[in-house]
């Protein structure tokens, strides 16, 4: 049996994350909100894989773990992929996100002998708060994102790896855990 999957942390949702996701609904822009119970950093996307390389992927991410303790990150700062001029994904950001940086780096080299295929891209820790689908409304988005672009969201604390899995509906995304690894 397969299923759809990801690695993760998990964010806890402030009110300054909040009155952000509601901003950018508000200016009426063609968007598909992330609910706010679903928001989440993606260490690495998996796609589908079969439940048999569970035990595995937990190695995996054990040894990306290994003398690695707790620590805290703050949620600072908005933007969009890959720009202002062509907004696609609306994001928070993150501040001293090198540690877990160095755990997706980890993740993702570890995973390679198990056929999954490398990241192309650095790793870039954000969370998103939207898709846009096109381009109407784009200025009142970039002002939204120009407002927040300095705000902390607040703080994220580090202390275990999740591998998701991702079950899509017509109403979005329903994620459930699989595995927790705690650092």
């Amino acid at each position: 049996m397969s299923f759809r999957a990801f690695i993760a942390v998990e964010v806890p949702v402030s009110v300054e994350l909040e009155d952000f996701s509601k901003a950018v609904k508000d200016t009426d822009a063609p968007l598909k909100i992330v609910p706010l119970a679903n928001i989440h950093i993606t260490l690495k996307f998996l796609g589908d894989i079969d439940e048999g390389l569970v035990p595995e992927i937990e190695n995996v991410i054990k040894n990306a773990i290994t003398d690695i303790q707790p620590f805290t990150m703050k949620l600072k700062g908005a933007g969009a992929f890959p720009n202002h001029n062509r907004i696609s994904v609306i994001w928070a950001g993150m501040e001293n996100a090198d540690a877990l940086g160095e755990i997706a780096e980890k993740i993702d080299s570890g995973l390679k002998p198990l056929g999954f295929e490398p990241e192309r891209r650095k790793f870039s820790p954000h969370v998103t708060i939207a898709r846009v689908k096109d381009s109407k409304n784009k200025d009142k988005l970039v002002d939204v994102i120009t407002l927040f672009q300095n705000t902390e969201f607040g703080e994220v604390p580090i202390n275990k790896i999740i591998l998701k899995k991702s079950v899509l509906t017509p109403q979005g995304p329903i994620y459930s855990d699989i595995v927790d690894i705690h650092i």
